[in-house]
């Protein structure tokens, strides 16, 4: 999903964004717990701690797959809707990363 969705970024399709912010989102949960709570090494941690580094720009992108979500959705792109939007997106990311640490 996250390379399709790269791929129709750099073609130039806006909702693109959107669609790399949620992928993004939804690997935080999977490296998390391999970089911070496995008691491997350190060489067994670099990977996911890279990879979360690497998940930062989509994570700041959000205001913008918001926007796009928005767009998508067909509804008109107001400041309140789309800080609605935002706000959806930052819960589902929170329930998504606080929820396998339950587990």
């Amino acid at each position: 999903m996250l390379a399709v969705s790269a791929t129709a970024l750099l073609a130039g399709q806006r909702w693109a964004i959107a669609v790399i912010a949620i992928a993004e989102l939804l690997l935080v949960p999977t490296l998390g717990p391999r970089a911070f709570l496995d008691g491997g090494t350190l060489a067994m941690r670099v990977v996911p701690l890279l990879s979360l580094l690497a998940i930062v720009p989509g994570v700041l992108a959000l205001r913008r797959a918001a926007a796009a979500l928005v767009l998508m959705t067909g509804r008109r792109r107001t400041g309140a809707t789309c800080r609605r939007v935002h706000a959806l997106l930052v819960a589902g990311a929170v329930v998504g990363i606080v929820v396998p640490l339950l587990t």
